[in-house]
């Protein structure tokens, strides 16, 4: 679980637990579990937002695993929004799995591909 790696890994989680109030940007390059409230903006590789957790700010992450509350602007690449899920904002992405009956009150704004 990933949760549980250790000092030596570089890509080890970052997590804020339920009853956790963070004001302040994250920015990292791998994986955050948010399960407790963060006014802030976020970059990551990948982005949890659990059931409890609360996020008030702006994120960009390459995956968004939505189960919580986000509110603000999203860029992600692949968003997976979940049942319990509400978001106000814009929601960009490239790929869209929406499951259950979410409380999405956003922008839907599918990315454009890139020509290289």
């Amino acid at each position: 679980m990933l949760a549980f790696t250790n000092a030596d890994e570089k890509k080890s989680p970052t997590v804020i637990g339920a009853g956790c109030n963070l004001n302040g940007n994250i920015e990292t390059d791998h994986t955050v579990q948010i399960h407790g409230t963060v006014k802030g903006n976020i970059t990551a590789e990948t982005l949890i937002i659990g059931r409890g957790g609360n996020v008030v700010g702006n994120i960009s992450a390459n995956t968004l695993f939505l189960h919580g509350a986000l509110k603000g602007d999203a860029n992600v690449k692949i968003a997976n929004v979940f049942s319990n899920a509400t978001m106000t904002g814009t929601l960009c992405y490239k790929t869209l799995n929406i499951t259950g009956n979410t409380g999405l009150e956003c922008k839907l704004e599918k990315r454009k591909e890139s020509k290289k």
